[in-house]
């Protein structure tokens, strides 16, 4: 948190704008719950079969977030499970998770993951695919679209991804002066070696596993 609030305060942000998501993955539930009690209220998690039992036996108290790519036969699981999903990277899968949240009688908070680099490994849309989708998700009733999250290429250098972060703020900013409207503001970016890069470039949302947990 010290990490983050230096990062925010060289930028002239709040730190109070920027929430730190604990990513779990790999993390058994005894050390989660150590994580909860020393005041960590958001958590992560990449696959939603892994997630279900680890969430049950955490218990009530943390806001969880779907980090990791979604396919469209779990979707129904996820919203049963998930407050806020960051890896929308399609209309079917966002059709799919309105459709369950609608049956489920929720409403969702969703990101959209966009491929900013364009690295043929990583899921998420290129950002005119993104455009489009943000376009569309205004006729999903269950769903509240509330920003762009992206997973950065990997580097030694943070200094060389800043671009990516950069580029993800500025789509946001133009589809929230548009389409999306100004309760489109979040960006979830930045990992353990690159998140205070993300904050200086507008990270609302960091995502940070190795840093809190160490290697698994």
């Amino acid at each position: 948190m010290e990490r983050i609030a230096r990062a925010a305060e060289r930028a002239g942000r709040d730190p109070a704008s920027v929430t730190l998501i604990g990513v779990t993955k790999g993390v058994g539930a005894a050390r989660v719950r150590e994580a909860v009690a020393a005041g960590l209220g958001d958590l992560g998690e990449n696959r939603v079969q892994e997630a279900v039992p680890k969430i049950e036996a955490v218990g009530p108290g943390p806001r969880w977030h779907l980090v990791g790519h979604l396919q469209r036969n779990k979707a129904r699981l996820a919203v049963g499970w998930f407050q806020v999903i960051h890896s929308l990277d399609g209309l079917r899968i966002a059709e799919a998770v309105d459709r369950a949240a609608g049956e489920a009688g929720r409403r969702i908070r969703v990101l959209v993951e966009v491929n900013v680099a364009g690295e043929v490994t990583k899921h998420g849309l290129a950002p005119g695919a993104a455009v489009d989708l943000v376009g569309r998700l205004r006729s999903c009733r269950s769903l509240d679209p509330i920003g762009l999250m992206t997973v950065a290429p990997l580097a030694s250098d943070p200094e060389t991804v800043r671009p990516v972060f950069r580029e993800l703020r500025a789509l946001r900013d133009s589809l929230r002066a548009g389409v999306a409207g100004e309760g489109f503001c979040h960006l979830s970016m930045g990992m353990s070696g690159d998140f205070e890069v993300a904050i200086e470039e507008g990270a609302t949302m960091v995502r940070i596993g190795r840093a809190l947990f160490g290697d698994r």
